[in-house]
């Protein structure tokens, strides 16, 4: 079997995808660097909705790096404990704001191997910061959403994101990595769902090929 791709010309895909997602954004609430970041860190194995009902304590009671680096454990797991994995998640965002202080004059770097050598960051969230936060486009944003939308498009039969991400940066103009990132994730999300694609009137309908295959009986 030919291995998939993403298509030589992506642009009719981009018109078609920002007709769906004509605002793309994060959906997490944050008000600078260091709060994206640990909210980042936080939505992992969780929901951007309860991230954003939990950081306005969180940021509340630990509102800088300083702050945070100095927080009481058990205090800060009483906070995080609706996210899921309360306790590694503490530990990263404690020693995350530890290493801001120590390193980075308790600022988020806008640096991909500065951001990746910090605990809890891969490369999804360092991208989701440096291309929300600073509008650096340092690579494709490939959450569930992403990872399972391109295959769904046929662009992939990759296993693991890591292997998605290179393919992408590839075929998409460097300057709307970012954007692309928040719009997959936001089609995704609202329309092209896991279970029941919302396929009716879907900008992007004409060019899918599991809308064709539903389509002819496949």
């Amino acid at each position: 079997m030919k291995p998939r791709r993403p298509p030589r010309d992506v642009r009719p895909w981009l018109a078609a995808l920002t007709l769906a997602v004509p605002e793309p954004r994060c959906e997490l609430d944050f008000r600078d660097p260091f709060e994206l970041l640990i909210a980042t860190q936080l939505s992992a194995q969780s929901t951007d909705v309860m991230v954003n009902k939990v950081t306005p304590e969180l940021f509340g009671r630990w509102p800088n790096p300083a702050a945070m680096a100095a927080a009481d454990p058990t205090e800060m797991e009483a906070v995080l404990r609706p996210t899921g994995f309360f306790r590694q998640k503490t530990r990263h965002a404690i020693e995350t704001a530890r290493l801001l202080v120590l390193h980075h004059g308790g600022q988020v770097p806008a640096e991909m191997a500065a951001l990746v050598a910090l605990p809890g960051v891969a490369r999804k969230t360092a991208n989701v910061v440096l291309g929300t936060a600073f509008g650096i486009a340092s690579g494709v944003t490939v959450d569930t959403h992403v990872f399972r939308v391109t295959s769904r498009w046929g662009w992939h039969q990759e296993k693991t994101a890591e292997k998605v991400e290179p393919l992408l940066m590839k075929a998409i103009p460097r300057s709307q990595w970012p954007d692309f990132g928040h719009r997959v994730v936001l089609f995704g999300r609202y329309r092209c769902v896991a279970r029941a694609p919302r396929c009716d009137g879907c900008p992007v309908a004409g060019l899918c090929p599991s809308v064709t295959a539903a389509g002819s009986g496949l």
